[in-house]
């Protein structure tokens, strides 16, 4: 019955227009940014900066290198917008539409739906990413070959083989995922109480701009490790030379634990919620 209710939640999900939104973005920004990147002064500045460093930009300049170059806006911005686009209907739609009352007339209990709506959200992240990734490097490889990898993000210099820089930007999405899946579960969180879809939403995404902002201002930079976006960089980790595996794993825990909280206060405040009257 479990994997029946899951393929529901996934069938209502995936039906929905409004679901498909950040993939269509997605493939509209990445297509600007490839464009871009080919014939605008950005591909010059970073074969300058591979050349001031030693090395052949020919042979850095690649699909794998634009695809990362890529995603590391659209990690940030608009991943985290799109993410919490569908957290934030998860519940509070259904609410909206009285279709929760019919729900929760059958003999199931709360903490199983919000735990199916909460995992068929998971899995939709896990969707979005895997979308993100695969189209930026279908872009990149339309018009740049296939070669070594050059990552260049703050903190972050190195160049690696074709081979290995495929392998960590396969690995690089699980994090990313994580990513996602920790701005689902806030605005699901929100999204909990009695409150409308696009409350949940914006709230949501004020707490990340507001952890964005801060992580940017230089005072706030021994507060980092309790900012959420400062976590979220783990990712760019993955081509580090070592990789900063105790860092990574901190992070990790955080956002996993982040998770969990987030869900369970919103089972909380769903549990005492009166919804049938």
């Amino acid at each position: 019955m479990f994997h029946l209710h899951l393929r529901n939640e996934l069938w209502k999900l995936f039906g929905k227009k409004r679901t498909y939104i950040g993939f269509g973005a997605f493939v509209l920004a990445q297509l600007a940014m490839v464009l871009l990147f080919r014939f605008t002064r950005w591909q010059r500045e970073m074969e300058n900066l591979l050349a001031g460093n030693g090395y052949l930009a020919q042979e850095y300049i690649s699909a794998l290198t634009v695809a990362v170059v890529m995603l590391l806006p659209q990690v940030i911005l608009l991943m985290p917008l799109y993410a919490a686009l569908v957290g934030g209907d998860l519940v509070a739609k259904e609410a909206e539409e009285g279709t929760l009352r019919m729900i929760l007339s059958r003999p199931i209990s709360r903490f199983r739906l919000l735990f199916v709506k909460w995992l068929a959200g998971v899995i939709f992240s896990a969707v979005l990413v895997l979308v993100l990734g695969g189209t930026a490097l279908a872009f990149a490889r339309i018009w740049f070959p296939w070669r070594g990898m050059f990552v260049f993000a703050p903190g972050l210099f190195n160049v690696l083989s074709a081979d290995d820089g495929f392998r960590l930007y396969l690995f690089s999405h699980v994090f990313i995922a994580v990513n996602a899946s920790t701005a689902l579960g806030l605005a699901f969180m929100f999204s909990c109480f009695n409150m409308k879809p696009a409350a949940a939403t914006i709230l949501s995404l004020s707490l990340l701009f507001i952890s964005l902002v801060m992580e940017n201002i230089p005072f706030f930079e021994r507060y980092h490790e309790w900012l959420l976006t400062y976590h979220f960089r783990t990712w760019h980790f993955v081509y580090a030379q070592p990789i900063p595996w105790e860092r990574m794993a901190e992070s990790l825990c955080v956002l996993l634990a982040f998770n969990l909280t987030t869900f369970l206060v919103g089972a909380a405040a769903f549990q005492a919620r009166d919804i049938k009257s």
